[in-house]
């Protein structure tokens, strides 16, 4: 663990989110985060005060679109980017979708698209049916030994035909995260672009697109503290050069030619919220300091990531050392080496079995495929329900994971 000086005050934090008010231990975040007050209190007052087409000269269209402007502006500025590099969709599956509809026009049949078997659908699904076009889906197995995308085997895939290579960040079940900069920089000597889904990274690290080179990133809003809407990112010169899903008088309107329809207003509006969460911890861990946006970011992420790695350390020994209790991916809670996303199975039990006998202890975990389909199917879990998972982020206590480990000691 990273020693600091600073140490993220819980209660301060869990004071942002009112669900936090209840009985309930929450570990099922990495399907979806709470949403912080200041994003509740944005949307609310856009659609008192703004609820109004935008754009307009009077005073609140006016407002309400220099709102929906300002979020977009932060979104980027939250992950790296330029506002017009950004694109605010209802979700990453959506996005891959409207994504490689925009760019398939750019190559040819025979031409080769690498996805992973580990992999939550979203980054998968879009590409795979191209192969209608088409172009060839080579697939980058992950070892079921250890449920790691390995980099000798994208090596041995990376060819003069390969086009685009679309991998997690980090594992929506086996936690893991994958080196970014390097699989990127691999595939740009092969000539091939990337496609890097951050959406179960994004709660935990900060995001920093240009640091990385990726062509495009994605990251659903939801999981990052605000309300249900996704970000795509991608490079200004492929958003410039892709094909138009809107209207044929928007085809200039980077990045709003790639989004049929537009963004939903009042929930885009509501976007600044999540940086508005940043900036008050910021303020109240570092009162002194006068940094740029993406800066203050990153500082509250390290205290973050300290307090995930910190309470979930207790977790890892639990499952390693419980009789029956299988861990998927790295044995672990170093921040270095993963993000605090949990998938086990207990020998002889069904995995939807354990959720429910924890409902009495009122600890929420989840179980099932979580879309990553094709990772439970080779990890051959298919027939035991999937796996269980238990994700923490930043609000959860040292006491309700423990409270987790009492209950799971009990019913497993």
């Amino acid at each position: 663990m990273a020693s600091a000086a600073v140490q993220l005050d819980i209660d301060f934090a869990r004071s942002h989110f009112p669900a936090l008010s209840g009985e309930w231990a929450l570990f099922e975040n990495a399907g979806g985060t709470l949403a912080a007050n200041s994003v509740l209190a944005r949307t609310q007052a856009y659609m008192a005060e703004n609820f109004v087409q935008p754009a307009a000269a009077y005073d609140a269209s006016a407002e309400g679109a220099r709102q929906i402007e300002e979020s977009q502006r932060l979104m980027a500025e939250m992950i790296g980017a330029a506002p017009d590099e950004v694109m605010v969709g209802p979700s990453t599956s959506m996005n891959v979708f409207v994504l490689s509809e925009a760019i398939r026009r750019w190559f040819a049949p025979g031409d080769e698209i690498i996805c992973t078997n580990l992999d939550h659908e979203a980054n998968n699904g879009g590409w795979r049916r191209l192969e209608e076009f088409g172009l060839v889906i080579r697939e980058w197995r992950f070892n079921p030994e250890t449920a790691e995308l390995e980099l000798a085997e994208l090596d041995k895939l990376l060819n003069a035909k390969t086009r685009l290579v679309c991998f997690s960040h980090l594992s929506n079940i086996a936690g893991g995260i994958n080196d970014v900069a390097e699989v990127t920089r691999r595939a740009h000597t092969a000539g091939a672009m990337v496609c890097a889904d951050g959406v179960a990274y994004a709660p935990h690290r900060a995001l920093d697109v240009k640091a990385w080179d990726v062509d495009f990133y994605l990251c659903s809003l939801y999981k990052l503290y605000g309300p249900h809407l996704s970000l795509l990112y991608g490079k200004r010169e492929h958003l410039a050069r892709a094909h138009n899903n809107n209207h044929y008088f928007l085809s200039d309107d980077v990045p709003l030619k790639l989004n049929p329809g537009g963004p939903n207003h009042e929930l885009t509006a509501a976007l600044s919220g999540i940086t508005d969460y940043f900036d008050i911890l910021h303020r109240h861990h570092f009162p002194e300091s006068n940094l740029a946006l993406h800066d203050r970011i990153k500082q509250v992420y390290a205290l973050m990531a300290d307090h995930e790695e910190r309470i979930a350390e207790p977790f890892v020994e639990f499952l390693r050392a419980k009789a029956g209790v299988h861990l998927i991916g790295r044995q672990t809670a170093d921040q270095a080496r993963r993000a605090p996303t949990f998938s086990f199975t207990v020998d002889g039990r069904r995995a939807e079995e354990i959720p429910e006998a924890l409902l009495p202890f009122k600890v929420a975990i989840g179980s099932g495929d979580f879309y990553a389909a094709r990772c439970i199917r080779d990890l051959g879990l298919e027939g035991e329900g999937g796996v269980i998972r238990a994700s923490m982020v930043h609000y959860n206590t040292e006491a309700e994971v423990a409270r987790l480990i009492e209950g799971l000691d009990r019913v497993i």
